[in-house]
């Protein structure tokens, strides 16, 4: 699907399950970002770590089989060895996004940790435009991404700590998971929109793609960790399980028929879901702050797509 075909798809005026494409692409966004911030909730109160992350790969193949199945089988989809090329490559962009995400909510707040990851992505992608690509992005573009930075500066008290040794806890980390999402989200709009992957079967794959390669991860630690951890988080890792495919697989079903540039900034209202989490759930300080820091980066996000 190319991108000016795209756009005519989402701005035409017929309906999907009766509702204006665009409403129904919302709706679904709009799930999948709570569904989203509900589950990186979780994480963060979970011990986390490599045999965590095995457990929710194995928990999530297995209840997401039945619906991979039906979709596969009701769309008629018919795989093709190239195929297996955007399977491997987001399963192994999203293991390391798994693994960075789950190492900085070891060391910094959700309300911190969770915006900066978010809101990195694509401040990265106007970087390369303008650098790499040489595009000159319009006003509306470049005020977003101030507005973008100035809500890094309310969680950080300044954007250059961010590189700096005295950068928050856990801010690192955050920053290199969100060069992870920009990464995965290119692949999978392929994977979807070019290659026609249904979204259930294209999730699944990848979280029984990745679910190998956090085997030899978990095992390389103690023996019984995988057992530990279930035995500790296992509410967790069934949350986890069950609403990180579902909020993906709701953001992918969204781009099969709306262009990415308007889904990426739409889903990011989860920033908003996660920063009010952080502070009534795990009464995480500054909440004042915090929430206006969140939604300048929400506002300048939405202002860098339609720049």
């Amino acid at each position: 699907m190319s991108r000016t075909h795209g756009y005519r798809l989402a701005s035409r005026t017929h309906s999907l399950a009766g509702l204006p494409v665009t409403a129904a692409a919302l709706a679904l966004v709009l799930a999948a970002a709570l569904a989203h911030a509900s589950w990186n909730l979780f994480l963060k109160k979970s011990r986390g770590g490599p045999a965590f992350m095995t457990l929710v790969a194995a928990t999530a193949a297995v209840i997401w089989a039945p619906a991979a199945a039906a979709e596969w089988w009701i769309k008629g989809y018919a795989f093709q060895p190239i195929h297996l090329l955007p399977i491997a490559a987001s399963a192994a962009v999203h293991a390391g996004y798994f693994l960075l995400l789950d190492r900085g909510y070891r060391f910094g707040d959700l309300s911190v940790v969770y915006p900066l990851a978010r809101a990195t992505g694509p401040v990265l992608t106007v970087v390369i435009a303008i650098t790499v690509l040489g595009e000159r992005p319009g006003p509306i573009a470049l005020g977003g991404a101030l507005l973008v930075v100035a809500g890094a500066y309310l969680l950080t008290g300044n954007p250059l700590r961010l590189f700096s040794r005295d950068r928050p806890r856990g801010a690192g980390f955050a920053l290199l998971t969100g060069a992870t999402i920009a990464l995965y989200t290119v692949i999978d709009k392929i994977a979807v929109s070019k290659f026609l992957i249904p979204p259930i079967v294209f999730d699944w794959a990848c979280v029984a793609t990745r679910l190998l390669i956090f085997i030899p991860l978990a095992l390389r630690g103690s023996p019984g960790s995988i057992l530990e951890s279930w035995r500790l988080d296992r509410r967790s890792i069934l949350v986890v399980a069950i609403f990180s495919p579902l909020a993906y697989i709701l953001v992918l079903m969204a781009m099969v028929f709306t262009p990415v540039s308007l889904v990426a900034p739409a889903r990011e209202m989860s920033i908003l879901f996660a920063a009010l989490m952080g502070m009534h759930f795990l009464k995480e300080g500054d909440a004042t702050r915090r929430l206006i820091a969140a939604g300048a980066i929400v506002i300048g996000i939405v202002a860098l797509a339609k720049g």
